[in-house]
């Protein structure tokens, strides 16, 4: 059973020291899951609800459900690359949370994301609840995916989140893959932090589902001012502090997307602008590299 650790640093939080003294690293996750939810198209007896305008975050009906897929597709379709012009027209970095069979099947969109030179975190190859998954299941379903964003992404990618939740193999199976820096899935924490993994060093650099455009499904925040509020406490409430924390804004196509949403992300990002280089804006890959040059991996 995977051992959990409910004191973490406790109080003996160490300094990050992020690049030019920022007081706090944030880094923004674009989720690209589109093509690769449950669906009839992949086979499967059900199809996907999830963050769509539909009931709730998880699975849907059985059979095939033509509303839930368009939502989806209008991600791939409209919202991805409204979310690729906010970011561009504000030369801000991002991490693409990618699940390689949806790229796969957005040649143009992987295009894109290789060209804006975006960090690759292998958000599976399919975007599916992996402890569901037999362990030889999810062995290749890691290794498709590494050999699948090589395609077309041009780049194997450095990290690792699943949907929602690792299995209890997950962890073990990254490493045994080889090639990943850290996995994201961790909520517990606001800095990176090293795990003992098959006698093996591992970094794990958490994310959040608080500061996440999830919460714009329905029955949550309702608008773009809302989520702007959202992002926006956090975001302050960390700089204050000073703490050296990590901000992990997730974003997904099909929700924060519309039209209706987007300019609650862009205030925020021209918030964010507005505190210049007390603020570190970077990649999942670059925090990564960051804390394993200042807190070196431990003697396994």
């Amino acid at each position: 059973m995977t051992p959990r650790d409910r004191r973490g640093y406790a109080d003996a939080r160490p300094d990050p020291a992020w690049p030019g003294g920022a007081r706090l690293a944030l880094n923004f996750a674009i989720n690209i899951e589109e093509g690769s939810e449950y669906c009839a198209e992949n086979g499967d007896p059900i199809t996907d609800w999830a963050l769509t305008e539909s009931v709730g975050m998880d699975v849907g009906i059985k059979g095939r459900d033509l509303a839930a897929e368009s939502m989806f597709d209008y991600g791939s379709r409209v919202g991805a690359w409204r979310l690729l012009r906010v970011f561009a027209e504000r030369a801000m970095p991002f991490t693409a949370f990618a699940c390689a069979q949806a790229l796969e099947k957005t040649p143009e969109l992987a295009r894109a994301i290789a060209a804006s030179k975006a960090d690759i975190c292998c958000h599976g190859w399919r975007w599916v609840k992996h402890w569901t998954l037999t362990e030889a299941e999810e062995r290749d379903h890691i290794a498709r995916a590494v050999e699948s964003l090589k395609c077309t992404v041009g780049v194997a990618p450095t990290g690792w989140c699943c949907r929602y939740g690792p299995s209890e193999n997950t962890r073990r199976l990254l490493v045994e893959h080889g090639g990943f820096l850290y996995d994201s899935d961790a909520y517990d924490d606001e800095l990176p932090y090293w795990v003992q993994v098959a006698d093996r060093p591992h970094l794990v650099v958490p994310y959040s589902l608080v500061t996440n455009d999830c919460k714009l499904s329905p029955g949550t925040i309702n608008t773009a001012g809302e989520f702007f509020t959202l992002l926006r406490d956090a975001f302050d409430w960390l700089h204050a502090e000073g703490s050296g924390g990590i901000m992990s804004v997730g974003l997904h196509p099909r929700m924060v997307g519309h039209a209706a949403r987007i300019g609650g992300l862009a205030r925020f990002l021209d918030h964010v602008a507005a505190h210049g280089d007390s603020v570190w804006v970077t990649s999942r890959e670059a925090i990564a590299r960051h804390w394993m040059q200042r807190f070196p991996a431990p003697p396994a």
